[in-house]
């Protein structure tokens, strides 16, 4: 049995379109505080995501013997900035604000688990440039985003309208919606879980 700790509908949908079928579970921690004690001690936002993601896996493997369990994380770095999905609307404004004209990460960790062991993990973290749009562009991309988007770290979803937002994007295209996929189509194929 393969679960993911997460209540990701974009998560699973990848990994469902890439033929690997999991039971889906949230972790039951706190991310505020892992976060928190990062950002206290100035760790990076790589770390700070893998060990959310671990955080993630370990919690729901206590509850599935045996199982193999996928947990991930992704931050937005910009500087010494993270960001966090926003609240509404106009946490989404004052975030693109911050983002605009700027280059930030998106660091995106994943691992699985077996009981209490990690088995694998990875990260990638994805640089993305946005342009320095206008105040009038901000206004249209707000008003024509859905709740999914306001759902999204940094208000954006590069599979949509997001994309305007940006003049450059650097690495992996899984990795940027959330989760490293073709390293962990290999682990499982390394596994016997799917056909190599």
């Amino acid at each position: 049995m393969i679960v993911l700790a997460s209540a990701s509908a974009t998560r699973a949908a990848m990994l469902e379109r890439a033929g690997l079928y999991v039971q889906r579970e949230a972790a039951r921690i706190d991310e505020g505080e892992i976060k928190r004690e990062f950002q206290r001690r100035r760790g990076e936002a790589a770390a700070c995501a893998m060990a959310l993601a671990e955080a993630k896996a370990l919690d729901v493997a206590a509850r599935h013997s045996g199982a193999l369990v996928i947990g991930a994380d992704q931050l937005l770095a910009c500087g010494s900035l993270w960001l966090d999905k926003p609240r509404d609307r106009d946490d989404a404004r004052t975030q693109l604000l911050e983002l605009r004209g700027r280059t930030h990460e998106l660091a995106t960790a994943a691992c699985v688990v077996r009981d209490n062991a990690v088995m694998w993990r990875t990260i990638e973290t994805p640089r993305l440039a946005m342009r320095a749009f206008s105040n009038a562009f901000l206004d249209f991309y707000l008003d024509g985003i859905g709740r999914e988007d306001l759902g999204a770290v940094g208000a954006y979803r590069i599979e949509g309208l997001g994309v305007q937002l940006f003049a450059r994007i650097e690495g992996d295209y899984f990795s940027i919606l959330g989760l490293p996929l073709l390293p962990l189509l290999d682990f499982f194929r390394a596994q016997g879980e799917i056909a190599p």
